[in-house]
């Protein structure tokens, strides 16, 4: 980074393929780490990387400063996979600028979060020439595919204690608009499951054996079609044991929030008109609803031309997000009694748990809220609103946990920003004031007594 201007850093980092999920991509995701090392080092943090059975981890610490606050700087270097390529107006790790913004995988998850966040300190380091607080980097490269080696690494208590600090502070989150920002005090848990419903041992002729044998494919949708009612809410069992209602002064802080009206969530969609759980906004419906959505379904035959089969099988890959009250583990035993339930007989159904993460609420009226709220006026030029973040991040509630202490979230994702799409971006603009929000998110921060 050296002499670097900020453009050039960003797409430096920008450049390096670093998508986690993908074998072929380990040693590029090796590489970003050492890369973050030696920036870090470069601004004098005493920075490592820590090599774990899949990805590496980065845990950096700035020359101690006596008596002031310690801010964790959470953020992760891995990134999605680039498909459909096709789509891409340029090619996703050769970064682009275009119409005021830069266009990369990574650029607004969570890459660019990141460099704002280094660009910052070493710019309060060359003008103060010494930070006015502590600050630890933890920059992980699994985050994309469920921060397995973090979570195991927070079970060290080793680990814990070198992590410990006074606040968290997480810029992998969205704002509402370039001159609103958001100050996100809530994430979303998640839990994510596969479903599997095989009929026949072989692909059977469609003609010699269909009306007689059950197609999977079939089964499986009208399987599906039984975990919503007629007003969008969810049927399975048990599934709301917990949830709050949303507090008033929430409903009414979010209906200020830009872009989030039922109107404008369908236009930015591109939907003719939203489909909400009744008695909900679109806004409600993403901050602090609780949902069941299939992300995925495959059987049978896709190829060119017919192949008049009925498959042996269908799979379906299916997501929640959470909110405070559920327990994820229990949401998915409760969703495998209402599949078992309702699947028939004619066919075989598997339930496969995957990765899950509870649900987030901090105080967004703390000194360390307060301090981060006023940096963001600072910043932008306008009072932040107040949100829940409609995505999930499952290892910062777990690192909160750990700590004992509060995570705040300010992000710098535009609505517009196709985070794990094709041409995904991020404003310039955006970047810059990003680089500002950091310095005086600390020098603020530093001034709240510990």
């Amino acid at each position: 980074m050296g002499g670097m201007n900020h453009l050039d850093a960003l797409k430096e980092f920008l450049s390096i393929p670093s998508v986690s999920a993908q074998p072929e991509h380990a040693a590029d995701v090796s590489r970003c780490a050492d890369y973050l090392v030696q920036k870090l080092r470069e601004m004098k943090f005493d920075a490592q990387k820590i090599n774990t059975e899949i990805h590496p981890v980065v845990v950096a610490k700035s020359p101690t400063v006596a008596g002031k606050p310690t801010v964790l700087i959470y953020g992760h270097y891995d990134v999605m996979p680039i498909d459909p390529i096709e789509e891409w107006e340029s090619a996703p790790f050769e970064p682009s600028v275009r119409n005021g913004r830069i266009y990369a995988r990574g650029a607004s998850d969570d890459k660019g979060e990141i460099m704002a966040h280094l660009l910052g300190v070493r710019e309060l380091l060359a003008e103060d020439g010494e930070l006015p607080l502590n600050v630890i980097f933890l920059l992980e490269g699994e985050e994309e595919r469920g921060s397995t080696s973090l979570h195991n690494l927070l079970q060290q208590p080793e680990m814990v204690k070198q992590l410990g600090c006074d606040i968290i502070v997480v810029s992998d989150t969205g704002m509402a608009a370039p001159d609103v920002p958001s100050f996100s005090y809530g994430l979303k848990g998640l839990c994510c499951f596969e479903l599997e419903v095989r009929g026949p041992a072989m692909d059977l002729h469609s003609g010699i054996f269909g009306g007689a044998v059950a197609n999977p494919i079939t089964t499986l949708c009208e399987m599906l079609a039984t975990t919503h009612d007629e007003n969008g809410r969810i049927t399975v069992e048990g599934f709301y044991d917990g949830v709050s209602e949303i507090a008033d002064w929430e409903k009414e802080s979010w209906k200020r929030v830009p872009g989030m009206s039922d109107a404008e969530l369908a236009d930015l969609t591109g939907v003719p008109a939203l489909r909400t759980e009744e008695g909900y906004t679109g806004a409600e419906c993403v901050y602090a609803r609780p949902t069941f959505e299939p992300n995925g379904i495959v059987g049978g035959y896709m190829g060119e031309g017919s192949k008049t089969v009925i498959p042996t099988h269908a799979i379906a890959k299916i997501s929640c997000r959470l909110v405070p009250g559920q327990d994820p583990v229990d949401i998915m035993r409760k969703v495998e009694a209402h599949f078992r339930k309702v699947c028939p007989p004619s066919v075989r159904m598997k339930f496969t748990m995957q990765h899950a993460g509870d649900a987030y609420m901090s105080d967004p009226h703390s000194p360390f809220g307060k301090a981060a709220q006023q940096a963001l006026e600072e910043t932008f030029g306008n009072p932040p609103v107040l949100v829940r973040e409609g995505g999930s991040i499952p290892i910062v509630a777990e690192l909160s946990g750990k700590l004992g202490k509060d995570a705040l979230f300010l992000g710098l994702d535009l609505p517009d920003a196709r985070i794990h799409s094709p041409n995904e971006n991020m404003r310039l603009e955006i970047f810059e004031k990003g680089i500002s929000m950091v310095k005086n998110l600390l020098r603020l921060m530093s001034r709240v007594p510990v």
